[in-house]
Protein backbone atom coordinates (compact mmCIF):
# COMPACT_ATOMS: atom_id res chain seq x y z
CA UNK A 1 0.00 0.00 0.00
CA UNK A 2 2.86 2.40 0.72
CA UNK A 3 3.75 2.11 -3.06
CA UNK A 4 0.65 3.28 -4.49
CA UNK A 5 -0.49 6.55 -4.68
CA UNK A 6 -4.24 6.39 -4.29
CA UNK A 7 -5.75 2.57 -3.70
CA UNK A 8 -9.19 1.96 -5.03
CA UNK A 9 -11.59 2.72 -1.98
CA UNK A 10 -9.95 5.80 -2.46
CA UNK A 11 -10.99 6.68 -5.86
CA UNK A 12 -14.59 5.06 -5.17
CA UNK A 13 -15.16 7.27 -2.19
CA UNK A 14 -14.21 10.13 -4.15
CA UNK A 15 -15.80 9.49 -7.36
CA UNK A 16 -18.94 8.95 -4.99
CA UNK A 17 -18.63 12.32 -3.03
CA UNK A 18 -18.24 14.04 -6.77
CA UNK A 19 -21.80 12.12 -7.65
CA UNK A 20 -23.53 12.99 -4.85
CA UNK A 21 -22.49 16.15 -4.71
CA UNK A 22 -23.71 16.49 -8.55
CA UNK A 23 -26.93 14.52 -8.05
CA UNK A 24 -28.00 17.25 -4.92
CA UNK A 25 -26.88 20.47 -6.95
CA UNK A 26 -28.89 18.98 -9.77
CA UNK A 27 -32.35 18.46 -7.28
CA UNK A 28 -32.25 21.91 -6.02
CA UNK A 29 -32.01 23.12 -9.48
CA UNK A 30 -35.13 21.57 -10.18
CA UNK A 31 -36.74 22.12 -7.22
CA UNK A 32 -35.94 25.62 -7.52
CA UNK A 33 -37.53 25.49 -11.24
CA UNK A 34 -40.84 23.82 -9.55
CA UNK A 35 -41.10 26.53 -7.06
CA UNK A 36 -40.97 29.31 -9.41
CA UNK A 37 -43.74 27.40 -11.63
CA UNK A 38 -45.70 27.28 -8.62
CA UNK A 39 -45.15 31.03 -7.67
CA UNK A 40 -46.12 31.77 -11.21
CA UNK A 41 -49.16 29.66 -11.18
CA UNK A 42 -50.18 31.13 -7.90
CA UNK A 43 -49.84 34.53 -9.34
CA UNK A 44 -52.29 33.85 -12.31
CA UNK A 45 -54.75 32.62 -10.20
CA UNK A 46 -55.11 35.30 -7.71
CA UNK A 47 -55.66 37.62 -11.02
CA UNK A 48 -53.10 39.88 -9.81
CA UNK A 49 -54.21 39.83 -5.92
CA UNK A 50 -50.78 38.96 -5.04
CA UNK A 51 -49.54 42.17 -6.61
CA UNK A 52 -51.41 44.03 -3.84
CA UNK A 53 -49.76 41.57 -0.94
CA UNK A 54 -46.75 41.74 0.39
CA UNK A 55 -43.64 41.07 -1.79
CA UNK A 56 -42.29 36.98 -1.47
CA UNK A 57 -38.78 38.34 -3.50
CA UNK A 58 -37.12 35.47 -5.48
CA UNK A 59 -35.01 33.63 -2.50
CA UNK A 60 -31.06 35.11 -4.30
CA UNK A 61 -28.76 33.19 -2.96
CA UNK A 62 -27.42 31.54 0.93
CA UNK A 63 -25.20 34.54 1.19
CA UNK A 64 -27.43 37.19 1.36
CA UNK A 65 -28.71 38.32 4.59
CA UNK A 66 -32.18 38.10 5.93
CA UNK A 67 -33.33 39.41 9.13
CA UNK A 68 -36.38 40.90 11.44
CA UNK A 69 -36.78 44.14 13.01
CA UNK A 70 -38.64 44.46 16.58
CA UNK A 71 -38.91 48.19 17.27
CA UNK A 72 -39.88 48.83 20.62
CA UNK A 73 -41.88 52.09 22.22
CA UNK A 74 -39.38 53.87 24.28
CA UNK A 75 -41.42 56.46 25.96
CA UNK A 76 -43.88 53.89 27.58
CA UNK A 77 -40.96 52.84 30.00
CA UNK A 78 -41.67 49.26 30.34
CA UNK A 79 -39.95 46.88 32.15
CA UNK A 80 -37.73 44.47 30.61
CA UNK A 81 -39.60 41.62 31.19
CA UNK A 82 -42.61 43.53 29.58
CA UNK A 83 -40.79 44.63 26.46
CA UNK A 84 -39.51 40.90 25.76
CA UNK A 85 -42.74 39.68 25.72
CA UNK A 86 -44.17 42.52 23.79
CA UNK A 87 -41.17 41.31 21.17
CA UNK A 88 -42.11 37.94 21.21
CA UNK A 89 -45.92 38.57 20.67
CA UNK A 90 -44.34 40.67 17.51
CA UNK A 91 -41.74 38.22 16.37
CA UNK A 92 -44.95 34.94 16.45
CA UNK A 93 -47.07 37.44 14.86
CA UNK A 94 -44.94 38.53 12.20
CA UNK A 95 -43.75 34.68 11.40
CA UNK A 96 -47.22 33.46 11.40
CA UNK A 97 -48.04 36.43 8.60
CA UNK A 98 -45.58 35.54 6.62
CA UNK A 99 -45.91 32.08 6.38
CA UNK A 100 -48.60 32.61 4.21
CA UNK A 101 -47.79 35.97 2.42
CA UNK A 102 -43.87 35.80 1.70
CA UNK A 103 -43.03 31.85 2.83
CA UNK A 104 -39.61 31.94 0.21
CA UNK A 105 -38.40 34.69 2.24
CA UNK A 106 -39.23 33.46 5.61
CA UNK A 107 -37.41 29.93 4.48
CA UNK A 108 -34.85 32.22 3.39
CA UNK A 109 -34.42 33.83 7.05
CA UNK A 110 -34.87 30.56 8.78
CA UNK A 111 -31.57 29.10 6.74
CA UNK A 112 -29.91 32.18 7.39
CA UNK A 113 -30.61 31.89 11.11
CA UNK A 114 -33.17 34.03 12.02
CA UNK A 115 -31.67 37.45 13.10
CA UNK A 116 -33.90 39.56 14.96
CA UNK A 117 -32.61 43.01 15.64
CA UNK A 118 -34.39 45.36 18.36
CA UNK A 119 -34.75 49.10 17.71
CA UNK A 120 -36.46 51.42 19.55
CA UNK A 121 -38.60 54.85 18.95
CA UNK A 122 -39.84 57.61 21.57
CA UNK A 123 -43.34 57.98 20.45
CA UNK A 124 -46.46 56.66 18.80
CA UNK A 125 -46.11 58.79 15.99
CA UNK A 126 -42.85 57.41 15.34
CA UNK A 127 -43.74 54.37 15.54
CA UNK A 128 -47.00 54.14 13.08
CA UNK A 129 -44.70 56.48 10.61
CA UNK A 130 -42.21 53.15 10.57
CA UNK A 131 -45.01 50.75 9.71
CA UNK A 132 -46.40 53.31 6.89
CA UNK A 133 -42.89 53.41 5.43
CA UNK A 134 -42.50 49.38 5.64
CA UNK A 135 -45.94 48.79 4.21
CA UNK A 136 -45.00 51.10 1.07
CA UNK A 137 -41.72 49.50 0.73
CA UNK A 138 -43.97 45.74 1.02
CA UNK A 139 -42.49 44.09 3.65
CA UNK A 140 -44.32 42.04 6.12
CA UNK A 141 -45.31 43.78 9.48
CA UNK A 142 -47.16 43.15 12.64
CA UNK A 143 -48.18 45.87 15.27
CA UNK A 144 -48.50 44.68 18.40
CA UNK A 145 -51.16 46.30 20.83
CA UNK A 146 -51.03 45.61 25.20
CA UNK A 147 -53.69 43.90 26.61
CA UNK A 148 -53.18 46.51 29.25
CA UNK A 149 -53.62 44.01 32.29
CA UNK A 150 -49.82 44.89 33.73
CA UNK A 151 -47.75 47.88 33.34
CA UNK A 152 -49.12 50.16 30.93
CA UNK A 153 -53.05 51.25 29.30
CA UNK A 154 -55.41 48.95 27.48
CA UNK A 155 -54.59 49.21 23.68
CA UNK A 156 -51.22 50.87 23.97
CA UNK A 157 -49.19 50.15 20.85
CA UNK A 158 -45.87 49.06 21.84
CA UNK A 159 -44.02 46.70 19.20
CA UNK A 160 -43.86 46.79 15.58
CA UNK A 161 -41.72 44.08 14.03
CA UNK A 162 -40.69 44.26 10.30
CA UNK A 163 -40.11 41.37 8.35
CA UNK A 164 -38.63 38.70 7.64
CA UNK A 165 -36.87 40.44 4.39
CA UNK A 166 -33.64 41.03 3.00
CA UNK A 167 -31.73 42.97 5.71
CA UNK A 168 -31.02 45.83 3.02
CA UNK A 169 -34.62 46.47 2.04
CA UNK A 170 -35.13 46.64 6.11
CA UNK A 171 -32.73 49.13 6.05
CA UNK A 172 -34.01 51.49 3.96
CA UNK A 173 -36.98 51.49 6.68
CA UNK A 174 -35.36 51.16 9.92
CA UNK A 175 -31.64 51.73 9.57
CA UNK A 176 -31.93 55.36 11.51
CA UNK A 177 -32.79 54.01 14.57
CA UNK A 178 -30.84 53.03 17.48
CA UNK A 179 -30.41 49.63 19.58
CA UNK A 180 -32.81 49.15 22.30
Amino acid sequence: MGDKLLDTSQIINGLAVMLSFFVGYKYALKRGEACAKIDRATDEADGGAAAAAVADKTFVGFNDNFKMVLVVRNDLKMGKGKIAAQCGHGAVGAYQTAVSRTPRLLRAWENSGCAKIALRVESEAELMAIKRAAEQHKLNTCLIRDAGRTQIEPNSKTVLAVGPAAAADIDRVTGHLKLL
